[in-house]
């Protein structure tokens, strides 16, 4: 008996030499990244841009090793505020991030939200990429020129969608177009959807004459024929489409979106950084540098504090040109 009870505690130690653990610390653990239970909050429809980013990122950190098991889930209605108001009232919840971008501060003023960005714990800003003017195949217009020879005639008789409520990407960038082409901005027919999946079914049939997105989100249906791509509203063409920036076309405009994560209000020291170190060994990963080579996306790389004083900016920026607008 006192032999087998030696012996015990040696063959236990042989077993965990020889057998696989069941579940595999990976680089996650070692790094200090694993956040059980982890989930990605989508303030928008399936299919947009903040979507696209939401489920991009989960699937990169789980082929990288970064953590296991991501739960993406959409809440979509008002531009992304009922989103956030979920995610304010999820207080000190340091499992839980909130996929948003421009969109998200213009629908805080023109919803009049009870929540704003401020109220919210800033994680990092990850990504920037320019918006898009896009026609369906069967539109008649060929050209951006074409496009806005008849808009500056008849403003209101083109309708033009964006995937974000007033004061978001989408809205901003075709009143900026518009009032650099010599159109009054109130002129304008802007039809807001909740997302860039909700637009792309309006565009393709034919509900709105153009739509105004992200590059990301509509790069399938530009590839594969269903949208003709008119214009790119950054500082330079994008690789591998035939499409003018509108300072080519004429247009003194440039402009780009962006997006980040945003988590909920009265984490600990511990809980907030260890979210962008997550997102941090995220941006460094092979797989995440693929997506954005894939989605044209652009490194915006800005955490913490220093993308707080960034959405601090941009809630500035945003409220200055919807007064200008008369919102």
């Amino acid at each position: 008996m006192r032999t087998r009870a030696l012996l015990s505690p040696l063959a236990a130690a042989v077993v965990v030499l020889l057998v696989p653990p069941l579940i595999t610390t990976g680089s996650g653990a070692s790094g200090g990244t694993n956040i059980p239970g982890l989930r990605f909050m989508v303030p928008n429809t399936p299919g947009g841009g903040y979507d696209i980013t939401a489920r991009t990122a989960a699937k990169n950190a789980e082929d990288a090793g970064l953590n296991h098991n991501i739960e993406v889930f959409n809440l979509p209605g008002a531009g992304g505020t009922v989103g956030l108001s979920r995610l304010v009232n999820e207080r000190g919840n340091g499992k839980l991030a909130m996929s948003m971008g421009l969109g998200v501060v213009g629908a805080v003023h023109t919803n009049r939200a009870p929540s704003t960005l401020a109220d919210a714990t800033p994680i990092a800003r990850l990504t920037e990429e320019p918006d898009i003017v896009v026609v369906p195949k069967k539109s008649k217009y060929k050209t951006f020129d074409q496009l806005l020879a008849d808009w500056k005639k008849k403003p209101g008789s083109l309708p033009v969608g964006g995937g974000s409520s007033a004061g978001g990407p989408d809205h901003l960038a075709p009143m900026l177009m518009a009032r650099a082409a010599g159109i009054d901005p109130k002129s304008v027919n802007y039809v807001p959807f909740d997302g860039g999946g909700e637009l792309l079914a309006s565009v393709l049939g034919g509900k709105v004459k153009f739509g105004v997105s992200g590059l990301g989100e509509y790069r399938d249906q530009i590839e594969s024929g269903e949208l003709r791509l008119l214009a790119v509203t950054g500082p330079e063409r994008v690789k591998g489409f035939d499409a003018p920036t509108l300072k080519e076309s004429g247009l003194d405009v440039e402009f780009t979106n962006w997006r980040g994560m945003m988590a909920p209000p009265g984490l600990s020291e511990a809980q907030r950084d260890k979210l962008i170190r997550f997102m941090r060994e995220l941006r460094h990963s092979k797989e995440w540098k693929e997506s954005l080579r894939t989605n044209g996306w652009d490194d915006a790389w800005l955490p913490g504090e220093k993308y707080g004083r960034f959405l601090k900016s941009e809630d500035e920026r945003v409220d200055t040109v919807l007064k200008e607008l008369g919102r």
